[in-house]
């Protein structure tokens, strides 16, 4: 009776160690570049590459559209994301929610940290023009027409 007791706890504990093992986060991140303009309305388009650490990749675009007390034109060149509790790859698509304050003159820079619910990303980001503002914006990630896994 105990050896049947214990191969039944090494049954349900060799379970629960790879359903964890299966369950258990990737981690993914974005490289973009985007250009943007704004007046009270804010639009942007981009494309960049989602990688993850199991290896697997996607070539995504990128636009975000929103409203605010906003002016300014620019570009972002050589962004990152972190994009945190990310089960696979796909669950990185769809739209985030963002709240942004920007100042910047010539050289411009971005941190913003934007969630879609379950999936959270975390972008900074560098480049040239001006920008003054803040909006309530939807950042949206679209797999690209051009991505080879297709």
């Amino acid at each position: 009776m105990k050896i049947v007791a214990v191969l039944g706890l090494a049954a349900a504990l060799s379970l629960s160690s790879s359903a964890r093992a299966a369950g258990r986060d990737v981690s993914c991140t974005l490289k973009f570049s985007s250009t943007q303009w704004s007046v009270l309305y804010e639009h942007a388009e981009g494309t960049g590459t989602v990688t993850c650490d199991n290896g697997k990749k996607m070539e995504v675009d990128i636009s975000a559209k929103g409203v605010g007390l906003t002016a300014g034109k620019w570009r972002i060149d050589r962004a990152t994301g972190k994009f945190t509790h990310v089960a696979k790859l796909r669950d990185v698509l769809g739209s985030y929610a963002a709240l942004s304050a920007n100042v910047g003159l010539v050289k411009s820079g971005t941190v913003q940290a934007l969630t879609n619910g379950k999936v959270s990303l975390v972008l900074a980001g560098s480049g040239d023009g001006f920008d003054v503002g803040v909006t309530i914006s939807q950042f949206k990630i679209e797999r690209s027409a051009i991505d080879p896994s297709t």
